[in-house]
């Protein structure tokens, strides 16, 4: 039942009394349901419209949809995990020595979900140093390839990309203080764009560190503080604290600081990135995270780590150690998806026969099945969805075979998500 609210009733009885009148004036004019019913729909919202085609049986294998057959324009919120596979939850994580070994890995590296040989190996993240003076880079003067200051490059891009025009740094907690301290330097996890597609889920984000000097689990602080929205979009503080998955309570926050009184971090979930501070790991999680600092002004930072593996690299292989040994980085995705619902509706008479050669034999084309004749059945296994033109557009397929006859009728509704 519809409710027509304030003047549109009144309007509607008079387009009403207009238009019959007007075919009462007109001797022989009968009146047409049909404009009837687009006189009354003008009035209804959608969904709410009345089909002045319910009495129209289709006779061959395609049917056209009525107004009310088909709602369209609407925006759902889908949530699903980051890593491929749409998984929740990275356990493993491997590099390219190749890549790491390269120029760009002075820059950056990546992280991979199974080892790069195998052909299911994909890029879930990267990590990178940077540092507002270029420490932990080699020098200029140098004159060759490497000599682009990577760690500097890294912080400049990331401050055009997540920072307003008048902000030199990003800025942490300090002690109790929100932003009072500017970080000169930063470790960058920037998921893969693949990865979270439309942006990253606030309170579903959770990194397990693991080092020398203990370990550490950070979230974000999104569940229950005020959003700060920036040109980058939402930014929260990252925390230590825990997610609380498969309990009835929300997630808790252990503190806002490391033991040296400094901020961990900050979290961009519309860009997808994670800035880390660095003197707040050093604190608490491994002495390898430390800083670069001018001593190592012309050296790639933690240049002198021991092993092959987390060596020559700006500091990210330090950082990769300390996650892998963490073994869980857990994080989903939000993203509108616009939908459409259409409504297939086989009534009674409709849809009671195949188009299937074994539904008839003979050179007279007998029913195959002799009750067919006064009682056929059949069987509804798949929708398809065409255009004006009888072109296939989509294809639905039903969970199971529904049974049609003449005492039966069928409603299939089918989702259009893009």
């Amino acid at each position: 039942m519809a409710i027509i609210r304030d003047n549109r009733g009144a309007l509607l009885a008079s387009n009403l009394s207009q238009y019959l009148a007007g075919a009462a004036n007109t001797a022989g004019t009968p009146i047409d349901t049909t404009e009837v019913v687009k006189i009354l729909n003008q009035f209804l919202g959608q969904g709410e419209q009345v089909n002045g085609d319910v009495s129209l049986i289709a006779n061959g294998v395609y049917k056209r949809f009525g107004s009310v057959d088909k709602v369209t324009n609407k925006t759902e919120i889908v949530t699903s995990g980051i890593w491929s596979g749409d998984s929740g939850s990275l356990t493993a994580f491997y590099t390219s020595s190749a890549q790491v070994q390269s120029a760009t890995g002075k820059y950056y590296i990546d992280v991979y979900n199974l080892p790069t040989s195998s052909t299911a190996s994909e890029v879930q993240f990267s990590l990178a140093y940077g540092d507002i003076n270029g420490y932990g880079a080699p020098n200029l003067q140098q004159g060759n390839e490497d000599s682009t200051l990577p760690s500097k490059a890294i912080y400049k891009q990331l401050k055009n990309v997540l920072l307003s025009p008048d902000d030199e740094y990003f800025s942490v907690y300090q002690s109790t203080t929100a932003g009072g301290k500017n970080l000169e330097n930063f470790y960058a996890i920037n998921v893969n764009r693949a990865r979270y597609k439309e942006r990253l889920d606030p309170g579903n984000f959770s990194i397990n560190l693991v080092g020398s000097a203990g370990t550490v689990t950070l979230i974000d602080d999104s569940g229950g503080s005020d959003e700060s929205v920036t040109t980058a979009g939402r930014v929260y503080n990252i925390v230590s604290g825990s997610l609380n998955i498969g309990s009835a309570l929300t997630s808790s926050i252990q503190s806002y600081t490391a033991s040296n009184g400094e901020g961990w971090g900050l979290f961009y979930p519309d860009m997808g990135i994670i800035l880390l501070n660095p003197a707040a790991l050093v604190s608490n999680v491994d002495t390898t995270l430390a800083a670069a600092n001018s001593s190592l002004a012309y050296v790639y930072h933690n240049n002198s780590l021991s092993s092959s593996t987390y060596s020559g690299n700006s500091g990210s292989v330090a950082l990769l150690k300390v996650i892998r040994d963490g073994g869980d980085f857990q994080a989903r995705r939000t993203e509108n998806v616009s939908t459409s619902h259409f409504f297939v509706r086989a009534n009674n008479r409709e849809f009671n026969f195949s188009n299937n050669p074994t539904f008839v034999t003979g050179s007279t084309g007998q029913f195959a099945q002799s009750l067919f004749e006064r009682d056929p059945k059949v069987y509804i296994t798949t929708v398809g969805l065409y255009d004006d033109a009888n072109e296939l557009l989509a294809v639905a397929k039903v969970s199971k075979p529904i049974e049609k006859s003449f005492d039966k009728e069928v409603a299939i509704k089918v989702k259009l998500d893009f």
